[in-house]
């Protein structure tokens, strides 16, 4: 083709552009130059994500837990957990504490969601996993309470550094957790964005807490957010485009999600976050 093209002509330069460009593409075994040209890039990083982007000082640990209920059986669970939940919650004796427990309302159906944090770390849960195995109460809620469900599932989680601690709320609020899994190797790069962008975010006391996962599925963000309905809800989040500097933390946050989902939750009546 290039051999009955006129070295000058535009359809040879084109083509000769092109052909230059993906020479270099397939010469970069990171394709580091390509990327170059629309990724926006972050200096590079020598420790875990963990140790960059949580809260040293507090050393907390979360557990979050998503069951699938039986829908006859919702009720019944809810009270059996709000029980136990009390129980652990006020005794000294177990280092952990629920820090929030809904129902979905929109999202997955019959659901429902608790948040625990283990003042500690990894030695708290080891310690109050140790002893609720040693509690026949205990391990009879778990009989009972297996009878109710149909799935269920967990992760442990860090919170983020510049995000605020979640503390016990009167209400009545709604609560929505934004899940994001992001692309392995960005969640420094959401950090870095998600500092800065946060404080568009704080007007109305709707940012609860944001976490990321450390045991589980991984690269996996939750952002827990509080409203006073669906239409502040709508309210809320519209205002965050009218302000300076947000659509440039979407614009740069957007490329390194590969799924995202908004679960919108009802406080159970034991919860502390009402």
């Amino acid at each position: 083709l290039l051999a009955h093209m006129s070295r000058t002509s535009p359809s040879f330069v084109k083509l000769s552009f092109i052909l230059f460009l993906c020479r270099r593409f397939s010469e970069s075994s990171d394709k580091g130059w390509f990327r170059s040209l629309f990724v926006h890039k972050v200096d590079a990083r020598k420790d875990a994500h963990s140790n960059l982007l949580s809260k040293k000082e507090t050393s907390n640990l979360y557990k979050i837990q998503f069951h699938n209920v039986k829908p006859e059986c919702l009720e019944a669970y809810n009270s059996l957990e709000a029980e136990v939940q009390t129980r652990l919650h006020q005794d000294q004796d177990y280092p952990c504490e629920v820090v929030g427990s809904w129902n979905t309302w929109y999202g997955e159906q019959d659901q429902a969601v608790h948040l625990w944090r283990y003042r500690g770390g990894y030695p708290a849960l080891t310690e109050c996993l140790k002893k609720l195995n040693n509690n026949k109460e205990y391990l009879e809620f778990r009989k009972e309470r297996a009878k109710m469900l149909i799935s269920r599932r967990n992760q442990l989680l860090l919170e983020f550094s510049f995000w605020n601690e979640p503390s016990p709320r009167p209400g009545p609020s709604i609560y929505e957790m934004r899940t994001y899994h992001l692309k392995t190797g960005t969640m420094i790069e959401w950090g870095n964005h998600w500092a800065r962008a946060i404080k568009y975010r704080q007007e109305n006391n709707e940012a609860v807490g944001g976490f990321f996962s450390q045991i589980g599925d991984l690269y996996v963000v939750h952002h827990l957010w509080a409203y006073e309905s669906l239409q502040s809800r709508n309210e809320t989040r519209n205002s965050a485009w009218l302000k300076e500097g947000w659509d440039v933390n979407v614009y740069y946050t957007v490329p390194l999600i590969r799924s995202m989902a908004s679960r919108i939750m009802i406080p159970t009546q034991s919860s502390p976050l009402q």
